[in-house]
């Protein structure tokens, strides 16, 4: 399940297009930098089909499920047709939707009247899942621990039409942090909690080390894709406070002589981001786990969202 916790979230690791081992040497070329990295983050965010367009995560049952905005509707949808179609799960967890007839909807941008739906932990490459669009609206079908929902969104969702913007913590490069690259070998396993209250398992190829105020703190980062930069899930002394409680989200590049042997890489906490459970209600977001909540007050990255209480 974890391997969507940035899928378009930005797309993330979209979110490091600038990599944090790219500084410029001047304090002010800093500041640019991570302006431009947070401008591009949320453009992202509250793009047609962002995070911010989310209007619902609707579980399905195996059998048949009636969709649409009508009451009587299984599923029923806060926008699109009275009765969209029906949308059934088999036994071995393969989905399908068949259209009502004579509706305005499309399947992969095709007029289609049924069609498989091949959900986010099953497409191939970068590919994306089969959406669904009507009007203004989508949906496509996430899969987490086997159990499957539809990730419905919406690009005229109140969150998006009434975004407040991100408030941060001044840049400070000094929370631009040399860490020492730990590896792990074999790789060790760390579980991890989700915001809809379940338990993943990810492999943890090694930790950062890095010293601050006189202190040594570790963070342990896992990889959301073969080969992909490091993912921190973490917490900090601000957490629930000024910044949002569950978690923050941060990447880092992998050191330069591979995550197998010691080494350097770069900690930008000034890049430390909200996770999309900050903006809605309807995403599924790893949590901190307990080995990443750190013992000091991380005055760095964003702050907790005004425009929600999630």
């Amino acid at each position: 399940m974890l391997r969507v916790a940035a899928f378009l979230l930005a797309l993330i690791p979209g979110v490091a297009a600038v990599h944090a081992t790219d500084v410029p040497h001047s304090s002010t070329a800093y500041t640019q930098q991570v302006e431009q990295w947070r401008a591009a983050r949320v453009a992202r965010l509250t793009a047609p089909d962002g995070w911010l367009s989310l209007i619902g995560l609707e579980w399905l049952h195996e059998g048949a499920n009636r969709v649409g905005s009508a009451a009587d509707n299984d599923i029923v949808l806060k926008a699109g047709p009275a009765h969209l179609g029906v949308v059934t799960v088999a036994a071995d967890g393969t989905t399908r939707i068949a259209l009502a007839k004579g509706v305005d909807a499309t399947i992969d941008g095709q007029k289609l009247e049924s069609a498989t739906l091949v959900d986010d932990m099953h497409v191939n490459g970068d590919a994306a899942p089969t959406t669904v669009r009507f009007g203004h609206a989508s949906f496509f079908v996430i899969d987490r621990d086997g159990r499957r929902a539809l990730r419905v969104k919406d690009s005229d969702a109140a969150a998006r039409r009434d975004f407040v913007g991100i408030d941060y913590f001044p840049i400070d490069p000094s929370w631009r942090i040399e860490a020492d690259w730990v590896p792990f070998d074999p790789p060790h396993d760390l579980q991890m909690g989700t915001a809809i209250g379940t338990i993943d398992t990810v492999k943890i190829p090694g930790k950062a080390v890095f010293h601050r105020d006189g202190q040594t703190f570790e963070l342990l980062p896992y990889q959301e894709e073969p080969g992909g930069e490091l993912f921190f899930v973490l917490a900090d002394k601000t957490s629930g406070k000024q910044t949002y409680g569950a978690a923050r989200f941060l990447y880092a590049a992998l050191p330069a002589g591979g995550i197998d042997k010691p080494g350097k890489l770069v900690l930008d906490f000034n890049r430390a981001y909200n996770p999309p459970c900050a903006f809605t209600p309807f995403a599924t977001c790893p949590l901190a786990p307990p080995e990443n909540r750190l013992d000091i007050a991380v005055t760095a990255g964003e702050k907790k969202y005004r425009g929600g209480d999630h």
